[in-house]
């Protein structure tokens, strides 16, 4: 009957399940969507986006501006603008340990990337935001980087891109936060007015300050699927209104379906729509008829 005894295993044998355990960790990553366990490798030549399902993880700033420019070539902008504690707040930490609490687990200088070169055959400024640095949200430092990516862009004749992804305005700059809206609307209608294009590209999430500012600006406003957008979060709606609301409330397709944004598109074959939109709007002849 010694077969139904378990024999302890060897320290040898042991040791061999450890070393299977240290090499397969980090390679493979899990779904939350259709649970499948994806290859990180494979994830990330897919932009991210599950093969399986397409469930869009979330993106990191550098990365959205390595795949939008021709062969990933850029300038960076701007990386000495960074975030300041004016207000000197605190909360259940300071504020200015927060600040480096971020730069040390994002790797990022502040919240959004800023860059400029070759997208197609077209001048672009672009911005992409991040959520690992304090949620993406929108200080001084932000909006002053925005701004500045706008003027360029007026000055040298370009386009300009933004990805958003944010939970809104930061509350640690109070009233400084809330007034880079108004900063960054005001150099919008100036590129406006030099007739260059703004496109606006919404990610998951897309919420707050933001959303009520120069995410809803945009000249072609794009989102990426079942991106949340919106202002205030589907609870607060529903504990405000008292009623429940529909079904896909604030995704980017819901958005679509009432007019909010004009197209959802799949990360993959975003630079791609990027590029066709640009050959169309930075045509000389095409925006003189218009």
């Amino acid at each position: 009957m010694s077969w139904f005894r378990r024999d302890k295993p060897k320290i040898e044998d042991q040791d061999l399940d450890e070393e299977r355990k240290v090499k397969t960790e980090g390679i493979f990553v899990k779904c939350p969507e259709c649970d499948a366990s994806l290859y990180k490798r494979e994830l990330i030549e897919s932009f991210q986006v599950c093969p399986h399902c397409d469930y869009h993880f979330r993106f990191g700033a550098r990365e959205r501006l390595d795949s939008l420019f021709n062969e990933g070539n850029y300038e960076q902008l701007d990386e000495d603008v960074t975030s300041h504690d004016p207000l000197n707040f605190v909360d259940t930490k300071p504020y200015k340990d927060r600040i480096v609490s971020a730069k040390e687990s994002s790797g990022l200088p502040e919240a959004i990337v800023s860059g400029t070169g070759k997208v197609g055959g077209h001048l672009v400024y672009a911005g992409a935001m991040d959520m690992s640095f304090i949620g993406g949200s929108m200080g001084s430092a932000v909006g002053e980087k925005i701004t500045r990516l706008i003027e360029r862009a007026i000055d040298n004749q370009g386009a300009v891109i933004i990805f958003s992804a944010s939970g809104g305005a930061r509350m640690q700059e109070g009233t400084l936060s809330l007034m880079q809206m108004g900063k960054i609307s005001a150099a919008l209608a100036m590129l406006h007015e030099a007739r260059l294009p703004f496109i606006s590209v919404l990610t998951d999430p897309t919420t707050g300050g933001v959303t009520a500012s120069f995410a809803m600006l945009g000249d072609v406003i794009m989102a990426e699927p079942k991106a949340l957008i919106g202002f205030a979060g589907p609870r607060v709606i529903e504990q405000t209104i008292r009623q429940k609301l529909p079904k896909g409330f604030q995704r980017s397709e819901f958005l679509l379906e009432h007019g909010m944004v004009d197209l959802v598109v799949d990360r993959r074959k975003l630079r791609e729509s990027i590029i066709r939109v640009l050959d169309f709007m930075m045509n000389k002849s095409v925006a003189t008829s218009s």
